[in-house]
């Protein structure tokens, strides 16, 4: 077996990007995702790509600095399917947090789905630990154009950034 080595590096994520997204979610989804790309401008987000040497998006999510106070909350976060379980996700967790130390904050904080845990071992695995929950809810979009509300319950985790 041979191992694959790929060179990754985080950016700004930009709404040329957007077109080469689709693997993160709908189209009502990556419209939000525009929506999002307008408060980088006033600087109360940050929202990364990581990418191989293309340039094209393997992976995406945002840190929110107006969600809590002293602390950058991260969300969004996705990797592109077929490279999930490749490193992909800790890549960008990382490269969010550094953003957030960049800004002079000592937290990270993001929410889980208790459904997904799979990102929560991930999260885990990087130093997060739960210290709540509590009901999210969002609009989807369903295979049939149509949008629902989506009902979860999420686990609220915290890192303390050195």
């Amino acid at each position: 077996m041979t191992d694959v080595v790929l060179r990754l590096s985080a950016r700004d994520l930009v709404h040329a990007d957007l077109a080469s997204c689709g693997w993160a979610g709908s189209a009502h989804h990556l419209a939000n995702v525009a929506r999002q790309l307008e408060r980088v401008r006033a600087g109360e987000v940050d929202y990364l790509a990581v990418c191989p040497p293309t340039g094209i998006p393997v992976a995406k999510g945002g840190v929110d600095y107006r969600a809590k106070e002293n602390a950058g909350t991260l969300w969004q976060l996705a990797v592109h399917p077929a490279l999930q379980s490749c490193g992909i996700g800790t890549f960008l967790v990382r490269a969010a947090e550094e953003r957030i130390r960049n800004r002079g904050l000592r937290h990270a904080e993001l929410a889980v789905e208790e459904s997904n845990p799979r990102a929560r071992a991930l999260y885990e695995r990087l130093g997060y630990t739960a210290y709540d929950r509590q009901p999210d809810s969002w609009d989807e979009q369903r295979p049939d154009g149509s949008v629902r509300r989506y009902e979860t319950v999420c686990a609220l985790m915290r890192k303390e950034l050195s």
